[in-house]
């Protein structure tokens, strides 16, 4: 990892408002799809930022799911721009509430968030599902916006499941992936998005140009730092399915498709505040209450699988005797 800079490139500066071309083609690579489509972030949330620019003006609205990343509303807020929610609903897997989502559609709506696979349900995009949002956004002129960090850790095998958008012709879409993600590394701050719309992409080049935020040492660096890939998610992909297999024998969660994390619906005996701190207080176990994430109703806790697996066993077996006692 370290060798990928020693690059002396890295101490020209030569910016290029979209990215470096060769990092460009490394994405480019990696999504299997033209250079010319790819602009360079630091990170998602940078993304977020640029296409709300992008996308909106002042007081307009993004559609985002819930539960969902906690972040949207202040990312949004920052660039005043209003978010929208629209649930997902759970019996037995997850989907989206095409009804709701219809009904929040505004003449100030801009554009469709989906997270693929969503933080925390880890639910996927299903083909049915990606067919209607489609339709909806063709009908109402909107864009589609698609967080892909998850992408890569698919934990349940389903034809059905869409990994990625990369490869719609219409709606106007966004896909947004980077390192931090992918290979386990959010320090080195490269993110991107790839879109299908060339106008848009122009015009995402007008914003990059205005910040050339991205770092020229990372850009460099990303071929190594790829090669990375394959080993890093293997270890990532072990500890997932361990973790994930291990709290399933102890408990009934809800179905986990893909991404890192697990949700746990705990008895309704106390609020998600006081399942948390008293997990936290009594048994130096740490959780994240399902309000976090704007779950509708209590009592749902939040684990992180990616957790060493040794200590994710003893947290489960510490949260199994909370719960058996309570």
């Amino acid at each position: 990892l370290l060798a990928g800079f020693r690059d002396p490139r890295m101490l020209v500066y030569d910016p290029a408002s979209a990215g470096l071309l060769a990092a460009r083609e490394q994405v480019a690579g990696l999504c299997r799809v033209d250079a010319d489509r790819v602009v360079l972030t630091t990170r998602t949330s940078e993304a977020y930022s640029w296409l709300f620019k992008l996308l909106c003006d002042p007081g307009d609205e993004i559609l985002a799911p819930k539960p969902s990343y906690p972040l949207f509303e202040f990312l949004a807020a920052l660039e005043a721009v209003r978010i929208v929610q629209y649930p997902l609903v759970y019996h037995g897997s997850w989907s989206i509430d095409f009804d709701a989502l219809q009904r929040g559609i505004t003449a100030r709506t801009r554009a469709i968030v989906v997270v693929n696979p969503n933080n925390p349900t880890g639910s996927y995009l299903k083909l049915d599902e990606l067919r209607e949002l489609a339709g909806i956004c063709n009908h109402n002129n909107l864009a589609l916006i698609s967080d892909e960090v998850f992408s890569d850790y698919a934990l349940t095998p389903d034809a059905r499941l869409v990994s990625t958008l990369m490869n719609l012709e219409a709606p106007t879409t966004f896909c947004l992936n980077g390192l931090s993600k992918l290979i386990g590394m959010p320090q080195m701050k490269l993110g991107w998005i790839v879109t299908n719309d060339s106008l848009a992409r122009e015009r995402l080049e007008l914003i990059a140009d205005t910040y050339l935020s991205v770092g020229t040492p990372v850009q460099y660096a990303f071929p190594h730092l790829l090669g990375a890939r394959e080993s890093i998610q293997a270890q990532i992909m072990d500890r997932l399915r361990s973790n994930l297999q291990f709290l399933q024998s102890q408990f009934a969660i809800r179905k986990v498709e893909g991404g890192w994390y697990a949700i746990l619906q705990a008895p309704r005996v106390r609020t998600e505040e006081q399942w948390v701190l008293e997990l936290l207080e009594r048994y130096d176990v740490l959780v994240q209450p399902g309000y976090f994430y704007d779950f509708e109703s209590e009592a749902f806790l939040v684990l992180s699988l990616l957790t060493a697996p040794d200590i994710f066993r003893e947290g489960v077996k510490r949260l199994r005797l909370f719960v058996d006692h309570s």
